[in-house]
């Protein structure tokens, strides 16, 4: 599969299948700090991706006016 990690972008190839938590693990992305989207759909942590997905690790960002 295709990782694509996001500040700073790179790209990764890994075997699959995995479960989104096996891939965090892989990463040390943590969980709390990013989006998983899997050929183009967000999934949760206990989704299993395919060798040929493509997943993107978008980080989460919060703000708002005071």
């Amino acid at each position: 599969m295709k990782v694509i990690m996001r500040n700073p972008r790179r790209e990764i190839e890994l075997r699959g299948p995995l479960t989104v938590t096996s891939l965090l693990a892989t990463t040390e992305v943590k969980r709390e700090a990013v989006l998983i989207i899997v050929d183009g759909t967000l999934v949760t942590a206990d989704a299993t991706i395919d060798d040929s997905a493509t997943v993107e690790l978008r980080p989460v960002i919060s703000g708002g006016s005071s």
